[in-house]
């Protein structure tokens, strides 16, 4: 169940950028969940497991619920990694960041199974509302209670959890993790929704060091050689030395910025509240240009070539040629007029996201025509991810759905017991 707060304190993400964001809500687990997972202390409990161990070749989590899920399916019989605790390096078959890759194209590059089967899940009472990100054998998740867990990808075992302000009180509230975690080879970074921005080190958890912006982070970050580049709530995009948090530039804009930047070429993508799409050159933090786009912006752009996609509140998916700033094409439903607050996937096919009308739509890239909709029973605020040629994606419905990515044909759906409002993420060793 949802525990509402006061009114003064509570709203609903279409809001964001009408009223200042403040915590929303904390998510009870069900009597079911809590007696099916441990104490993360001790440990997940564990479904579909095999005599021999887990099969490691191919896995989904899913996020944006009271409990944490990872869902994949055994394909032969393996023992435990031999060896203490490595770290790897993010390679082509992970899933680092918020839409995997600075673009945000959220196309993963690895097989999965046919069909999946839940294998393990982790409580998460406070909720969690951002997709996670899947390393090596390490599976990175901020939750609203603000605890940033690193699981093990085998047996969801908690190997260490960072919190973002340490509690002496254990009613101390901790400001939670609304941004999707960006993981590279040494640190995981993410902001809090007290503005503060963090980089943590993989290995064990250990804080390496901290800035502080003057509101909210919800934007993921994106990593360009030394460097974190992330918006703010407080109308920044903040650039960061990567090893020491020192400042190396900041653009202001006229209001919030919701959305993750994508990074083509030299420049940053950035949309928000101030109706913009701004293209700000990264390495000197000077803005080239801002193109009006007539409406605010929840959802984060992706870029392919001189193009960038983007669904805006005005119930309309944008096509923008980036660099001649033209409208190529505009998008929308014939019946239904609802915000998108889902980042689109996009291939050089197709651009399929999710709105609040309960329909996933697969859209041309190049015409802007309807290719196909796939409607659901809640809203879709989960950015979908493909597979080949395959679409994952969630739904209020409480559903994950497996859809063909040609016909938008249902192949595959997962009842998750709650609400899916952050993007499934996967990857493959």
């Amino acid at each position: 169940m949802r525990v509402e707060q006061p009114d003064s304190v509570m709203r609903e993400f279409g809001d964001l950028c009408r009223v200042p964001l403040a915590r929303r809500w904390v998510s009870e687990p069900s009597a079911s969940a809590t007696a099916d997972a441990c104490d993360a202390s001790t440990g997940p409990s564990r479904l579909s497991r095999q005599a021999g161990g887990l099969q490691a070749a191919a896995w989904m989590i899913l996020a944006g619920l009271t409990v944490l899920m990872a869902i994949s399916r055994p394909l032969c019989a393996q023992g435990p990694a031999a060896g203490g605790r490595t770290v790897t390096p993010p390679r082509r078959t992970s899933w680092a960041s918020f839409r995997n890759g600075n673009r945000q194209l959220g196309i993963a590059h690895c097989p999965l199974p046919e069909k999946l089967e839940l294998l393990w899940k982790v409580p998460a009472p406070d909720g969690v509302v951002s997709a996670g990100a899947i390393v090596g054998d390490d599976v990175y998740v901020g939750t609203l209670g603000g605890e940033l867990l690193c699981l093990d990808r085998r047996s969801g075992r908690v190997i260490w959890k960072y919190v973002s302000l340490p509690k002496t009180d254990p009613n101390t509230f901790a400001p939670g993790f609304l941004a999707s975690p960006t993981v590279t080879a040494d640190a995981v970074f993410l902001g809090d929704e007290d503005g503060v921005y963090h980089a943590i080190r993989r290995q064990d958890g250990r804080r390496l060091w901290t800035f502080s912006t003057d509101a909210e982070i919800i934007s993921s970050t994106a990593v360009v050689g030394d460097h974190v580049i992330f918006g703010s709530y407080d109308s920044n995009l903040y650039c960061l030395d990567a090893r020491s948090g020192s400042l190396v530039w900041k653009y202001t804009t006229e209001d919030r910025i919701n959305g993750t930047p994508a990074v083509a070429e030299s420049f940053a993508f950035v949309t928000g509240c101030d109706n913009n799409l701004r293209l700000i050159d990264i390495t000197s933090g000077q803005q080239r240009y801002a193109m009006s786009l007539g409406t605010f912006l929840i959802a984060s752009p992706a870029v392919l070539g001189d193009t960038l996609y983007v669904g805006t509140y005005a119930a309309e998916v944008l096509a923008v040629n980036w660099k001649t700033q033209e409208i190529v094409w505009r998008y929308r439903d014939p019946t239904r007029d609802f915000p998108y607050h889902s980042s689109a996937a996009v291939t050089n096919k197709y651009v399929v996201l999710g709105g609040r009308d309960k329909q996933v739509h697969c859209i041309d890239r190049k015409t802007g025509q309807r290719v196909w909709v796939f409607r659901t029973r809640g809203r879709v605020d989960s950015s979908p991810a493909i597979v080949d040629q395959r679409v994952f994606v969630g739904s209020y419905d409480r559903n994950l759905y497996c859809l063909r990515l040609s016909d938008g044909k249902l192949l595959w759906k997962f009842n998750a017991g709650r609400p899916i409002s952050g993007s499934s993420v996967r990857a493959a060793w």
